[in-house]
């Protein structure tokens, strides 16, 4: 072998080298994201992190099932790094399905109330809250008072008879509730006052959460139950129509004097087989950054997880939600109870 061909192999393997050292490096700088969530906010935060790590976020669009069902087809060959979901308890379902790893971070841990996170292990915590909602009571002032709906207890009082309204039973957004009240009041209690609500509802539960406040305006109801950013949405609405509706009714946040408004989340958790964890970890702590909390917050109209953070939004300032005492179960416990709640929502013919 002459000395220009020891040369050339030499340029060659130096060049594989770096050809291989910059394929890592691209990889190193790339954040897969399933995400549930589809706001214009959301996208100038992602910008932001890409501009300040150097991390591309390649996203992945659809609904929570439509996620998990992806999640599991694809297996260990997912590209999925981060899954961003908008229940805890469809986040629970999925992480009891094993689809999403542990991780250990200070910054989180410092960052984000330890009641809106996955129950710890000695390997860290599977999924964590990044924006919350109260699931608020809309009553007729016409037909009730605010001191009859002050708590979720008093939807299960004959006084209500023929008034309440909701969605499904089975819905997360009214898992997520039942299974906290199940919680405080014990198994029995607990499904007492479930069939207490069913006795006492206006007609079979049906729509979404928008419907049961118009529900409410409408007459057809005297009380529902709804998140506060659907009522948020009718606040901040040009249309007459939407106008005409918040006028007819009010919001409680309930028992504010005992346990505290019922809060759900929207958060995010590490997939179970992600490529490229460092950066998945380091996109979770920018979440509960205060930058970009303001904006996975106010893009649906919610609040701020972090600690020392509160709502900079009209509509959920006009409706009281920027000082409501908020209940301290955590949802990871709350968690472990969807499945007991679905069978006794069953039992008391809760559709």
């Amino acid at each position: 072998m002459n000395q220009f061909s020891k040369l050339s192999q030499v340029v060659l393997a130096i060049a594989a080298t770096l050809g291989a050292h910059a394929a890592a490096t691209a990889q190193d700088k790339v954040l897969n994201l399933y995400s549930a969530r589809h706001y214009q906010t959301d996208e100038v935060m992602y910008e932001t992190f890409t501009k300040t790590t150097g991390i591309k976020i390649n996203r992945v669009d659809a609904d929570d099932a439509g996620i998990v069902a992806r999640l599991r087809a694809e297996g260990s060959a997912s590209p999925a790094d981060v899954v961003l979901m908008v229940d805890a308890a469809r986040l629970a379902v999925a992480d009891a399905q094993g689809l999403f790893q542990p991780i250990k971070s200070a910054k989180l841990d410092a960052a984000i109330p330890a009641n809106l996170r996955a129950d710890a292990t000695a390997d860290g915590v599977t999924w964590t809250g990044f924006s919350t909602r109260a699931r608020v009571i809309v009553y007729d002032p016409m037909r009730v008072k605010p001191e009859d709906v002050a708590t979720y207890e008093q939807l299960a009082d004959p006084k209500l008879k023929g008034m309440v309204c909701t969605r499904s039973g089975s819905h997360p957004y009214n898992l997520s509730l039942f299974a906290t009240v199940v919680e405080r009041l014990g198994d029995a209690k607990g499904e007492a006052w479930l069939k207490g609500v069913v006795d006492n509802m206006a007609r079979a539960p049906k729509g979404g959460d928008t419907d049961q406040i118009k529900g409410v305006a409408s007459g057809e109801c005297g009380v529902a139950l709804t998140n506060t950013y659907y009522f948020a949405r009718l606040i901040k609405s040009n249309k007459p129509e939407d106008r005409a509706v918040v006028e007819k009714v009010r919001v409680v946040f309930p028992n504010q004097a005992t346990s505290g408004t019922h809060v759900n989340i929207a958060g995010a958790a590490v997939a179970k087989y992600a490529k490229n964890r460092d950066n998945a970890v380091q996109f979770m702590e920018f979440l509960s950054s205060p930058y970009a909390q303001d904006y996975f917050a106010n893009g649906n109209n919610e609040f701020p997880a972090a600690k020392g953070l509160k709502a900079d939004n009209p509509a959920i300032k006009a409706m009281g939600g920027d000082h409501f005492k908020a209940e301290t179960v955590p949802l990871g416990v709350v968690a472990k109870n969807l499945t007991k709640v679905q069978q006794m929502l069953d039992r008391v013919g809760y559709k």
